[in-house]
């Protein structure tokens, strides 16, 4: 029964990964804390979009923010979230290559046949 809920949890943090808005977001702040005006002008939206996207990443606990003044800055909550989109995206990356040599060694043999 334990596991259900740890699958549950599992799937619903996984969510935050099926938006490229929202990977975007994680990339930008694996240099650092950034304000949303910050994030709105590395990601070429507009801060109420890039608010929006950060708020879900704040409900799956990815992010949290900190208050300076009138700004907000927000930073990602556990560096084990960069392990994991590094680990995604390697995956995705060796697989790619994989299909591409693929490719280019089927189109090899057609030509020798």
């Amino acid at each position: 029964m334990e596991d259900e809920k740890i699958y549950s949890k599992h799937a619903e943090a996984c969510k935050a990964f099926t938006n490229e808005t929202r990977l975007k977001i994680i990339d930008i702040l694996r240099d650092g804390e950034k304000s949303v005006s910050e994030l709105a002008e590395a990601t070429g939206l507009n801060q109420p979009n890039v608010s929006q996207h950060l708020r879900k990443l704040k409900n799956k606990d990815f992010v949290k923010k900190r208050r300076e003044g009138n700004r907000i800055y927000y930073y990602i909550r556990n560096e084990k979230i960069f392990e994991a989109f590094d680990l995604i995206r390697e995956i995705i990356t060796e697989e790619r290559e994989r299909s591409l040599s693929f490719e280019q060694d089927k189109k090899g043999g057609e030509k020798d046949g």
